[in-house]
C-alpha cells in the first residue's frame, strides 16, 4: 500500500493536548464507575466476579500462590488486580477490578488518539476517532468492570501506535514496543494469539530490506507467550491444551451441543455482525463503512484493515471453536457473548477518521458532529436497557444475584470465623465475597489434594462446618439447613456438618 507521510508538525501531539485527553478520559471513566458502583452493577457479569475471585485466591486461599491463576483464562487482568484485591472493601465492591480496567481505558483512549493523530495527520481526525470510541455506552460499561475487553484494547492501542510509527520512521524501538504490546495482548485474550502473524507481516512489509528477519523476529518473540501458556497448562493439569479442551474450556462448557453458526459460515457472520451492530449502533457502523471506503480510496488503510482482524477471529471462533454468540434479535433470542461485538466499535471508530480527511476544508468543522452521529441510537434511546452489554449482564445474572444475596445473608447471620465451608469455585464464590468471608476459609477444587480428599472421604476428613451445593452430594455427614430456589435454576442448598 502507498504511504504518504505528512510533515512532523501536523502529526505531533503536544504535551498539553495529550494531557487534556488523559484528563478528560479520567474524568469520564471516573463518573461512569461512580454511577455503576451506586447502582450496584460492577459485578453483574459472572465473569467479572470470577476474574476478581481468581485474583483474590492467589493471596487468599487454603493453598495461595501461582497455581490459583488456573488454566483457561489468561492471567493479565488477575495480575493487574493483585495490588488492590487484598483490600476486603475493594474486593467485595468490585472496585479492585474497576480501577485497573479504568486505567486501561485511559491508556487505550489516549494511545488511540495519538495513533490517529499520527496516521491521519490531523487533531480533528484524532478527536473524532476518540469521540466515536469512548462515547459508546458499551465501551464505557466494559471499561468500568473487571472484564478483559478494555484491558486488551490498551495493548491493541499500543500495538497500533507502534506499527504506525514504525511505518513512518523504520525505528527499531517501535518494533520492540510492538512486541511488548503483543506480549500484553497475548496474556489478556486469545485474540492476541491470532494477531501475532498479521502484526509481524505488517511490520515486516514496512521493513523493506529486512522483511524476513523482521517477520521472524516478531513472530518468534511474540510466540513466547503462547509457549509459556502451554507450559503453564501442562504444569497445572498435565495437559498443555487444557485451556482449549479441558473441563473448564469454552468447548467443554458448550458440551458439544450445536448452536447457530457452528460449521455454518453465513450464520457465523450473521450472528457476529448482529452482535457488532448492537454494540456499535447503526450510526457508527454506517460511518465505519464509509470510513473504510475513504481509507481504501486514499490507499491509507493499514490500521483500519488490521482492526478488522479481531472481528474475523470471532467469526472463525463461532464457526469452528465451540464459541456461540447469541443475541435477542435472532434465535434462540437470548444473550450470550454479545460483548465480543466490541471489536466492531474499535474498527469503526478508527475508520471514521478517514472521513475527516475528505471533508472539504470550508466545512471541516462539521466533522465534530460525527461522534454525535455515532451515538445517535443512545441519544434517541438513553435507557440502559439499550446497552447490549449491560442488558446481557443484567439478564444472565438475575438468578445468580437472587441466590447470592440470599445465601450471603444467611452466612452473615450464622457463620463464625474459622468454621470453614466446602463449595466449588466459580459463581458460588460470590456468596462469600458478598458475605465478607475470606476465600481461605472456603475449600474448593483449586485446592487440589485437600479438596479431593475431603470430597471423596468426608467420613474421614471433614473439617469444614458448612457446605454449599447446587446438585453435589457431600455425604451423610452434612444435612441441608437452607434451600434457595430460583426459577429455571438448580436449587442452592446450604448444609451443615452434623458429625
Amino acid at each position: 500500500m502507498k504511504n504518504s507521510v505528512a510533515s512532523p508538525p501536523s502529526r505531533a501531539t503536544t504535551t498539553r493536548e495529550l494531557g487534556a485527553v488523559i484528563a478528560a478520559l479520567s474524568l469520564l471513566i471516573s463518573l461512569v464507575a461512580w454511577w455503576l458502583v451506586r447502582q450496584g452493577y460492577i459485578l453483574y457479569y459472572g465473569d467479572a466476579l470470577a476474574h476478581l475471585n481468581i485474583s483474590r485466591s492467589v493471596i487468599d486461599s487454603h493453598t495461595p500462590g501461582y497455581e490459583q491463576l488456573g488454566s483457561v483464562w489468561l492471567p493479565a487482568l488477575h495480575l493487574l488486580c493483585l495490588p488492590l484485591v487484598r483490600n476486603d472493601w475493594l474486593w467485595s465492591t468490585g472496585l479492585a477490578g474497576t480501577i485497573p480496567v479504568a486505567l486501561c481505558f485511559v491508556i487505550a483512549g489516549s494511545v488511540f488518539y495519538v495513533s490517529a493523530r499520527h496516521f491521519y495527520g490531523s487533531a480533528l481526525a484524532a478527536f473524532v476517532v476518540l469521540g466515536c470510541l469512548v462515547l459508546n455506552p458499551n465501551i464505557l460499561y466494559l471499561s468500568a468492570i473487571p472484564m478483559t475487553e478494555t484491558v486488551f484494547l490498551a495493548g491493541l492501542s499500543v500495538l497500533l501506535f507502534s506499527a504506525v510509527r514504525f511505518t513512518a520512521t523504520r525505528q527499531v524501538r517501535f518494533m520492540i514496543v510492538g512486541i511488548a504490546a503483543l506480549w500484553f495482548m497475548c496474556l489478556t485474550r486469545y485474540d492476541g494469539w491470532f494477531l501475532i502473524p498479521f502484526a509481524a507481516l505488517w511490520f515486516a512489509w514496512q521493513a523493506r530490506n529486512k522483511r524476513l528477519i523482521t517477520f521472524l523476529s516478531i513472530s518468534s518473540a511474540s510466540a513466547l507467550v503462547p509457549v509459556y501458556w502451554f507450559a503453564h497448562n501442562w504444569w497445572e493439569t498435565g495437559n498443555p491444551l487444557d485451556f482449549a479442551n479441558g473441563p473448564y474450556s469454552a468447548w467443554a462448557i458448550q458440551g458439544g451441543k450445536p448452536y447457530p453458526g457452528f460449521h455454518d459460515w453465513p450464520k457465523a457472520v450473521l450472528y457476529y455482525a448482529t452482535a457488532g451492530q448492537l454494540c456499535a449502533g447503526w450510526g457508527l457502523v454506517l460511518l465505519g463503512i464509509a470510513g473504510l471506503v475513504c481509507a481504501l480510496h486514499a490507499r491509507r488503510a493499514e490500521p483500519v484493515i488490521f482492526l478488522l482482524l479481531t472481528p474475523a477471529f470471532y467469526v472463525l471462533s463461532i464457526q469452528s471453536s465451540g464459541l456461540p454468540v447469541r443475541v435477542p434479535q435472532l434465535p434462540p433470542h437470548d444473550y450470550y457473548n454479545s460483548r465480543y461485538g466490541i471489536a466492531v466499535v474499535v474498527f469503526c471508530a478508527f475508520a471514521v477518521g478517514a472521513i475527516v480527511r475528505v471533508i472539504p476544508r470550508q466545512v471541516k468543522r462539521t466533522a465534530y458532529l460525527l461522534p454525535l452521529l455515532a451515538v445517535t441510537p443512545w441519544i434517541a434511546s438513553p435507557a440502559r436497557e439499550s446497552w447490549i452489554c449491560w442488558k446481557e449482564s443484567e439478564v444472565n445474572s438475575l438468578s445468580r444475584r437472587i441466590w447470592t444475596e440470599s445465601a450471603a445473608g444467611f452466612f452473615r447471620a450464622h457463620y463464625g470465623e474459622g468454621q470453614g465451608v466446602i463449595a466449588p469455585f466459580g459463581d458460588l464464590t460470590g456468596i462469600f465475597c458478598r458475605a465478607g468471608i475470606h476465600i481461605r476459609e472456603v475449600l474448593h477444587e483449586g485446592n487440589g489434594p485437600l479438596w479431593f480428599a475431603t470430597t471423596t472421604r468426608p467420613d474421614l476428613i471433614h473439617n469444614q462446618a458448612w457446605a454449599v451445593s447446587q446438585g453435589r452430594d457431600y455425604g451423610p455427614e452434612y444435612r441441608t439447613v437452607q434451600e434457595i430456589e430460583v426459577k429455571a435454576e438448580p436449587a442452592l442448598r446450604i448444609l451443615k456438618r452434623i458429625h
